[in-house]
This record gives structure tokens, sequence and C-alpha cells, in this order.
């Protein structure tokens, strides 16, 4: 399925041009429901973990995700787009 769209670009666009935390805080509170950002977060949480060599279980009592939301980051970890590995290891440069 492809999702490339003009108005998924200029969703992504507005999204590149936040420069602050607080900004991000301000347009995704907006833009998404707290169950959204909630759920994203959670998926970003779970792929870190997984990465990281954690089991399914000690995902989902730390994450309080369900094993079917674990397996399913986890494809898209081993099998995605790379979107995830992208995500993390930006996040380690950070460190």
């Amino acid at each position: 399925m492809n999702i490339h769209s003009d108005s998924i670009d200029r969703l992504f666009k507005t999204i590149l041009n936040l420069k602050t935390v607080e900004e991000c805080y301000l347009y995704f509170e907006d833009i998404c429901t707290i169950k959204e950002l909630q759920d994203m977060a959670q998926r970003l949480d779970t792929a870190i973990m997984l990465d990281e060599g954690a089991n399914y279980q000690k995902i989902s009592n730390d994450v309080g995700v369900s094993t079917a939301t674990i397996g399913r980051v986890s494809k898209c970890l081993k099998y995605g787009s790379g979107g995830y590995r992208n995500a993390i290891d930006g996040l380690k440069k950070e460190k």
C-alpha cells in the first residue's frame, strides 16, 4: 500500500518545521488524541526494548502493551522500511 500523498507530505513538512520538544507537545496535542500519542510512544518504547534484547514478557509488563503489539513492532523493526531503526539510531547518537 502506497501512503504517499500531498496531504501526508504536508503533514511531515509541518513536523520537520518543529524546533523544540515544547513545540512538538503543542502541535501533537492539537493534531492527535492523547491515546494516539500514548500508543505511538509505547510502540517506540517497545522497539527500543526489542533492540536492547528484552523479551516479550518484560516489554509487556514494563510498557503495558500486548504481545500482539510487540509482535507487530518486532516485524517492523526487522523487516519494515527502516523507520524504527533510524529513530533508534538517532536516539543513540544523542546520548
